[in-house]
């Protein structure tokens, strides 16, 4: 086993009791870096990675290579948002995450592969090329944050940073058989990444492992005054919620008669049996039907991605709108459409309506249990190339995640299965209350530790 192929929490270790020299490390990384070049995941990397490495080596991540999704603010490195309106963008200021995840001594490896502006649910949209998934390379990634995962799954880096509107963490955790979670909306800033949808946008983390997914949440979630809509109060130390006793914990499996996720859903019954023995108590649940999410996530997000998209004219900074891809105009023009005089009402103001039935039905659900189940993604990764004559690919693969996402609640995606002929993952979503991260942890981890499916794990 190489170094790079090490968790985060044994990385730690090693530094600490001194058994791993860091310069070993890097050595390992640069070389699987190098030789996995034609995966395209990393759209820039740091030249200074290592010697910044060798100054944190007092703080609390001692100098660690993290992957970083090019959609967040970098001084020293561009930041493109993978769109050549932005090929050459140097940001004046960090984004609130990386500048907290340098202050712990993470060390941005580099800038992550994504579809353009977060706009898809492939990585095929970037105007640099699809990143390929590491599992299989004949198959994608998934995205938006498909760089970041597939960055962990290749042991290209020890950890990573994402974002989320609608599934663009958890989805591509799934296809590439990684550990993703999305905090709640608010739980960690946003100032500093490229918006999407300013009312969804949630950073957060890609690892190999849960715990390794709270070690990152504690140094880049809480309070930001920079941030209107983050939460001011002062997170918790997430790492006390791993090896948790879940006796007793009431879980309702959501989505199993979703026409389309039979085989997810099948194999996903069978390993929930891990968490009965662990004494909680799995009950089928009935939610509102995920396909009317897609029309309201549709909805909500091209509008707000028209309005946040406007800013990028070629005056400020940047180039002109001539060069923004496909994805993005299209888009823009829904997005435009639906804000519309004469149509807002027909469809902005009802998709928010429905929003609101989500909304309350998590409400209720949540009176009778404490966490929620479902598959992260209706099958498995679709092959390079199934985004491209398919208008609403993403939205159809993030169908499962769509209602989560827009009603703001915490979620983790960890594999449960692995298909032998292709080596590629199921994955399943455990969803909580708002601001109840400490469950989807408790309920993750206890699920994580006693499955055979976590490749870091069990090798």
């Amino acid at each position: 086993m190489t170094l790079n192929q090490l968790t985060l929490q044994e990385a730690l270790a090693g530094l600490k009791a001194g058994s791993l020299d860091i310069s070993d490390l890097y050595r390992d990384l640069n070389d699987a870096i190098e030789k996995q070049k034609s995966y395209n995941i990393y759209l820039q990397l740091n030249p200074q990675a290592e010697a910044e490495a060798k100054q944190l080596q007092d703080r609390q991540l001692k100098g660690l290579p993290i992957a970083v999704k090019d959609n967040f603010c970098s001084k020293k490195l561009a930041t493109t948002a993978a769109s050549k309106v932005l090929e050459n963008f140097i940001p004046q200021y960090e984004s609130t995450v990386t500048e907290r995840l340098q202050k712990a001594g993470g060390v941005i490896i580099g800038k992550s592969n994504l579809d353009a502006w977060a706009h898809g649910s492939s990585t095929e949209t970037s105007d640099f090329g699809p990143s390929l998934n590491p599992r299989n390379p004949d198959y994608l990634p998934g995205g938006s944050s498909g760089g970041s995962a597939a960055a962990v799954a290749a042991d290209l880096c020890l950890a990573a940073i994402g974002s989320e509107t609608a599934g663009s963490i958890r989805q591509p955790a799934a296809w590439c058989g990684t550990v993703g979670l999305k905090p709640s909306y608010g739980r960690v800033s946003r100032f500093g990444v490229v918006a999407m949808a300013s009312s969804t946008d949630s950073p957060g983390v890609l690892s190999k492992t849960v715990e390794d997914a709270c070690l990152v949440l504690n140094t880049i979630a809480g309070p930001d005054a920079r941030d209107a809509t983050c939460n001011q109060e002062p997170a918790p130390d997430f790492t006390k919620f791993l090896d948790q006793d879940i006796r007793g914990l009431k879980i309702g499996l959501i989505y199993h008669d979703v026409q389309g996720v039979e085989e997810a859903n099948e194999k996903l019954a069978q390993e929930l049996a891990i968490l009965s023995q662990l004494g909680a108590k799995i009950e089928k649940a009935q939610a509102l039907d995920p396909h009317n999410a897609i029309g309201v996530y549709t909805v909500v997000q091209r509008a707000e991605v028209s309005s946040n998209l406007a800013r990028y004219d070629g005056i400020r900074y940047g180039q002109d709108r001539s060069y923004f891809g496909d994805e993005a105009k299209r888009r823009i023009m829904l997005g435009t459409y639906t804000l519309s005089k004469g149509y807002a009402d027909q469809y902005y103001n009802l998709a928010q309506k429905v929003r609101t039935q989500y909304l309350n039905d998590f409400t209720q659900l949540f009176k009778k249990y404490d966490v929620l189940v479902s598959p992260t993604s209706p099958g498995f990764a679709k092959k390079i190339g199934a985004s491209a004559n398919s208008a609403m690919f993403g939205e159809l693969e993030d169908m499962l995640l769509e209602a989560s996402s827009v009603s703001g609640l915490p979620g983790i995606n960890v594999p449960y299965y692995r298909d032998p002929q292709t080596n590629l993952f199921f994955g399943a979503n455990f969803v909580a209350p708002m601001w109840r991260e400490d469950l989807v942890i408790k309920v993750a981890d206890a699920f994580e530790k006693n499955s055979k499916w976590n490749t870091w794990r069990n090798r």
